[in-house]
């Protein structure tokens, strides 16, 4: 029995490998907008992510909605993330509902943007202040310390605006003849900034440089105050990025469309990174300062020529990603098959232990009635009524357990002998003469087969082949069922320890007795007394 459970085993753990891991980590990534900027972050995550198998990442934006924002991160977490990234649209609004996802025992890695409250795990950004106080200095220098500004804001409430707007109002406040002539509310989008400075009551022609929060903002005012001014000289324009490619700030500063931008670094893959940390338990800072530089036309064209060379290995890297992916998807496919074909092989192979199991026991319960019926035939002459059934029924047990063909006696004929033939012989002298030696002997624990036949004037081959041929056991078969069956009486009718039961029926150790009447009884021999 012990032998089938570990083929059961063995199965079960087949299905088991067959199985697919999930992933150990899943880490939410919840953004405030979607931009060219943010593109280019996720896009660094999700490449960082490629080269980790046990990673799953969930990505929302919340498109500069604060409310929408406040479901997501809800959302990611009621969906079990182990780590959110967040970059809240507004200070105040998105505050609680990042408080309650830390108070909820998850990480919390901030970045580019402030909340309310100190219940983050770490923070990355920019200093937006010193960002907004250079440009303000650069401006400066640019018009020779005097002259008209006009500042388009980022969204209102949110920390990069604020911070930037205090650092540039510090740096001109320093420079008695600059002014900054008018502010007005923008969203980061180029859009807005296009329709707050067409709907602009006054005068834009008295500007002499426009400081935009980003570059899409100072790009939309651009754009907005050419269709104001057609064909006269326009101000000079300033953002906040300064992004590779050939919509990103470095180049607009090359071809002069920008006077200067300012490098924010997105570095998803430190974000990632940080996150890993984190959740494997690394050491890592709470608080990440990026360094930034400004971009003017100066340096725009080689700092644009680097970009393109990061860009070119980066659509490389996403080449190779796609490429890798797809062929992660055949992967997939094949094991998706393999696990099929795991699953239809262990089934077939539980099907064929289960038949083979319940085979061996119909053999061995037909073979125990026909050896029980056989060996219990009485050598004393019975009652002809009695006889009789007893004959009938035995008839009936052997002709289910021998087969039909089976020779009874070495010297039988070419034509096998009915059922009938075969309990008469089972019935005969030599049956009841071979019964008569075993219990005479059953006692000693030295017995063989030699000594049986030598008593019974048969060599060791006659004797096998004679009880091999009526009763389908063998002579040593026939004799462990002897004395475990007298074991079985002596248990129930003496007051014999299991110990002396053992030596009394021939076995040399309790403990093999023990073993063998738990097979042939289902029960070890303590038990018996309890029934």
């Amino acid at each position: 029995m012990r032998h089938d459970i570990s083929l059961c085993l063995i199965i079960l753990l087949t299905l088991t490998a067959c199985s697919s891991e999930r992933a150990r980590y899943h880490i939410g990534i919840s953004q405030c907008s979607e931009d060219i900027w943010r593109d280019w972050q996720n896009a660094e995550m999700k490449l960082e992510a490629s080269l980790h198998e046990d990673l799953r990442m969930s990505f929302t934006t919340a498109h500069d909605d604060s409310r929408r924002q406040i479901q997501q991160i809800d959302s990611l977490v009621a969906a079990g993330i182990d780590l959110l990234i967040v970059a809240p649209n507004q200070l105040q609004n998105v505050t609680p509902a990042i408080d309650r996802a830390y108070d909820s025992g998850i990480p919390i890695i901030v970045f580019e943007r402030k909340t309310d409250s100190r219940k983050y795990t770490a923070f990355v950004s920019a200093d937006n202040y010193e960002m907004g106080r250079q440009m303000g200095e650069y401006i400066a220098a640019t018009l020779g310390r005097q002259g008209k500004i006009l500042e388009v804001l980022g969204l209102k409430g949110s920390s990069p605006a604020e911070e930037r707007h205090r650092g540039f109002c510090d740096a001109i406040s320093t420079y008695p003849k600059m002014q900054i002539a008018a502010t007005l509310q923008g969203d980061w989008t180029e859009e807005k900034a296009y329709k707050v400075l067409r709907e602009y009551p006054g005068d834009v022609s008295e500007f002499d440089i426009v400081f935009g929060h980003n570059d899409r903002t100072a790009m939309g005012a651009r754009r907005a105050i050419a269709e104001r001014m057609p064909g006269r000289k326009l101000p000079l324009f300033c953002g906040i990025d300064g992004l590779p490619g050939e919509l990103g700030g470095i180049r607009q500063v090359r071809d002069s469309l920008l006077t200067a931008s300012y490098i924010y670094p997105t570095r998803g893959d430190l974000l990632l990174q940080l996150a890993l940390d984190i959740l494997q338990g690394k050491p890592y800072q709470k608080e990440t300062l990026l360094t930034s530089a400004l971009v003017t036309h100066e340096n725009a064209n080689v700092l644009y020529l680097e970009s393109e060379e990061v860009v070119r290995r980066s659509q490389r890297l996403e080449r190779m990603h796609l490429l890798a992916n797809g062929y992660l998807r055949q992967l997939s496919v094949q094991r998706t098959v393999t696990i099929l074909a795991c699953g239809v092989i262990a089934l077939l192979l539980i099907v064929i232990v289960l038949f083979y199991l319940y085979h061996r026991g119909q053999v061995n319960i037909r073979r125990e009635r026909v050896l029980n019926n056989l060996w219990n035939l009485s050598v004393q002459p019975q009652d002809t009524k009695d006889a009789s059934a007893t004959t009938e029924e035995t008839e009936k047990v052997a002709a289910q357990a021998l087969p039909p063909h089976s020779p009874i006696t070495p010297e039988s004929t070419d034509s096998p002998k009915p059922a009938s033939a075969t309990i008469q012989e089972a019935s005969s002298p030599f049956i009841a003469h071979f019964r008569e030696v075993v219990e005479r002997n059953m006692e000693n624990s030295e017995l063989s087969v030699e000594d049986l036949a030598a008593e019974m004037n048969l060599s060791r081959v006659q004797l096998y082949r004679k009880v091999k041929a009526i009763t389908g056991s063998s002579p040593v078969e026939l004799l462990r069922t002897a004395r475990l069956n007298r074991g079985h009486q002596l248990l129930l009718t003496t007051d014999k320890t299991v110990s002396e039961v053992a030596y009394a029926v021939g076995f040399s150790a309790p403990a093999y007795f023990t073993k063998c009447f738990k097979e042939e009884f289902g029960m070890v021999p303590g038990e018996v007394r309890k029934c």
